[in-house]
């Protein structure tokens, strides 16, 4: 394919999408303009491209959402065509009508395409116009909360509340009884407000069972258009998707014929030109509900070009040059299966709150023709509040599907971050569990699996108790051996006997005695130094001792890496040192421990009782009820934004609010006091004579 217009692009994304972009480019021989921010002056995008120009401050409203300041950067670097990525500008019609008027090219579908499709209700009403199925629901003019919820009632619950502008789950609500509509009526427009500046709503039939399949199609400036196959995209939390693969299991030849026709006319319908995908939902019974349809790049693109073999982004640049389409339908086809998993910054065990921070410590699997990882970050990067938590998508191939899970649930294994909390362990599980491994998947898989992917207290402590806190252990030994070593070479006396590691003491066994914290649970440790099998060797011998059970230990480290033997059996695990706060990476966990120093009388506390502290670092949205207001548990007090996704602060029990500490608008640090609250005192219970 001959890419022949373009000399340079400007690209308006960030992170991730705007590397992939890059690479594609620079293959082409296609110069690049990255766009940063003051959170993203060091981001690898912006190392990464040929050029790059800053456009304003951290929150994504003063810089990447500012389309004037973008389409400035663009005619300063004399940028031919601007790629917006995905999510921020890349479904803005003014966007694209403004790079029109000022001959930049929008890599990416025609002005009337994205308004045709910007709003949910009016891309129902085109498809109902084009005969594609339709899920039955309202989207109707009439906003009022009184009309939204008559419909809701009407079709009965649950039902699936939905920003007419959104996407990514944002502004998107399920409401399962009539008691919870107005609340989350509420809570929907106000972040889809915040996302898209558009409250307004739909309201769908919400199908308990149905699977998310989408539809890749490209049409060119040529009235050509095809489907590049389908991907499932079921798996998904928060109605965002958590792990994609492509082809969808079980489809049949006849139903992906159905489908993909199905969203060619979807297409064809609103004169579409460039990438799309059509969503629908596919019921138990095979009929299956257009849903809507995005007008650009998907995040999940990579899973259709490992499984076609094709380039989507080169594909994009080629339409927007004015080219035909590169093949036809009857000359593309599957080759094998592709997953992809979604990297977050993010703790799934408390309901998948985003995290932010450094990351301290970071090691990828190998990539390869099986495994691929799209990332904008390397170690050392923060994950900032201001964006999307992605970290980086890991996509792998293989001849069949069994295949290729075997590479994926390989490959999470092999990923190590320090530093933050990611959702890599709950990746693996599930990927992992016998459900997923037999494709029984549908839109509710988390839930319905939510025992076997969210291991209890009793399988964590069976699965991390045994031999990985030995490993812990051995480690801490082994770096407290290197650091003596370490002092007594820098030491004016260095035989002192206070430079030994080895707890030599005069007529009693060499004992040493560590106290470590592992999950969140102390653990004393005794350990008897051994003399070593290979006295030659740098590896030093142990009998460690954890709750009375005795196993022999010995090992060697090397950097990161240490090499070790518990009671016979040889491994090698990777440690990562985050400031003494350690997290062990094994090949199908990773524990965190650090060592408990001895409590000299100076801790304080520092808790502030009756209050509530903010989960994580964001912004406060709103205040939802008064100061001296007397609130049952349960009730929603505060809402906070964070990474794009609103969080409601709830009372934890019965209490009066006595004082706010932060007001609409105010940035707040996680763990900050958020309010004082006063519990409400329960009535003493009198003795019975």
């Amino acid at each position: 394919m001959s890419i022949t217009r373009f000399n340079k692009i400007l690209i308006a994304n960030r992170g991730e999408i705007a590397c992939r972009i890059i690479q594609t480019a620079r293959r082409l021989g296609i110069r690049t303009v990255a766009v940063y921010s003051d959170a993203d002056i060091n981001a690898l995008h912006v190392s990464m491209a040929d050029e790059a120009v800053y456009i304003g401050a951290a929150p994504s409203r003063e810089s990447y959402l500012d389309f004037h300041r973008v389409l400035q950067a663009a005619k300063d670097t004399a940028a031919e065509a601007i790629h917006p990525g995905y999510g921020f500008l890349s479904e803005n019609a003014d966007f694209c009508r403004a790079c029109k008027e000022n001959n930049i090219v929008f890599i990416g579908p025609p002005v009337e395409a994205i308004e045709a499709m910007g709003s949910k209700s009016a891309a129902k009403n085109i498809m109902q116009q084009a005969n594609v199925p339709l899920v039955p629901g309202y989207h109707g003019s009439d906003q009022s909360p009184e009309r939204l919820k008559k419909s809701a009632n009407a079709m009965g619950y649950p039902v699936l509340l939905k920003a007419v502008a959104g996407g990514g789950g944002k502004g998107m609500r399920q409401v399962w009884s009539e008691n919870e509509f107005d609340e989350a009526l509420l809570t929907a427009k106000r972040e889809a407000m915040n996302a898209f500046a558009n409250d307004d709503m739909l309201v769908e039939k919400y199908l308990t069972q149905p699977r998310h399949i989408e539809i890749q199609v490209f049409c060119d400036q040529h009235n050509n258009a095809v489907y590049l196959f389908e991907r499932d995209c079921s798996v998904q939390r928060r109605h965002q998707k958590v792990i994609e693969e492509a082809p969808a299991p079980g489809m049949t030849a006849k139903l992906r014929e159905q489908m993909g026709e199905a969203a060619i006319c979807s297409a064809q319908a609103i004169n579409y030109q460039g990438a799309g995908t059509v969503e629908f939902l596919l019921d138990e019974d095979g009929a299956f509900y257009f849903m809507e349809m995005n007008t650009r790049l998907q995040v999940e693109h990579p899973i259709t070009e490992m499984i076609t073999g094709q380039d989507l982004v080169e594909w994009q640049l080629s339409v927007a040059a004015g080219e035909i389409l590169p093949l036809k339908q009857e000359q593309l086809s599957i080759n094998g299966h592709a997953f992809e998993a979604r990297i977050y910054a993010e703790d799934p065990a408390n309901d998948f709150l985003p995290a932010s921070g450094k990351l301290s410590f970071l090691q990828t699997p190998k990539t390869s023709q099986y495994v691929r990882i799209d990332t904008g970050v390397r170690q050392g990067d923060e994950v900032s509040v201001f964006y999307d938590p992605m970290i980086s998508k890991l996509i792998v191939w293989d001849k069949d599907r069994d295949k290729a899970l075997q590479r994926l649930t390989k490959a999470l294994s092999e990923y190590y971050i320090s530093g933050i909390t990611t959702n890599i362990d709950f990746l693996h599980r599930l990927a992992s569990c016998e459900a997923f491994k037999k494709a029984d998947i549908d839109t509710r898989f988390i839930e319905k699996n939510y025992d076997e992917i969210f291991y209890s207290k009793t399988n964590d402590k069976k699965n991390t108790k045994g031999e990985t806190y030995y490993l812990a252990a051995l480690y801490c030994l082994l770096e407290q051996a290197q650091n003596s070593a370490a002092n007594s070479i820098h030491s004016n006396d260095p035989n002192s006997p206070w430079h030994s590691g080895d707890a030599w003491r005069l007529n009693e066994s060499n004992n040493h005695r560590l106290t470590l914290n592992i999950n969140d649970q102390v653990i004393d440790i005794t350990a008897e130094q051994l003399s070593s099998k290979q006295p030659s060797t740098s590896s030093s011998r142990f009998a460690i001792t954890i709750n009375e059970k005795t196993l022999l230990a010995q090992g060697a480290l090397t950097s990161n890496t240490l090499n070790a033997e518990i009671d016979g059996h040889q491994s090698r695990v990777t440690i990562a040192d985050n400031n003494g706060d350690f997290q062990l990476f094994t090949d199908s966990s990773a524990i965190r421990f650090n060592r408990v120093l001895p409590d000299l009388g100076e801790a304080n506390d520092t808790g502030h009782a009756g209050g509530l502290t903010a989960p994580m670092n964001g912004t406060m949205v709103a205040l939802l009820v008064e100061t001296g207001s007397v609130v049952k548990k349960g009730d929603a007090l505060v809402v906070m934004e964070a990474m794009k996704m609103e969080h409601t602060i709830r009372a934890p029990q019965n209490g009066t609010v006595i004082e706010f500490y932060f007001q609409p608008g105010n940035l707040v640090d996680g763990g900050a006091e958020l309010l004082n609250f006063t519990a409400e005192e329960k009535p003493e219970q009198k003795l019975k004579p």
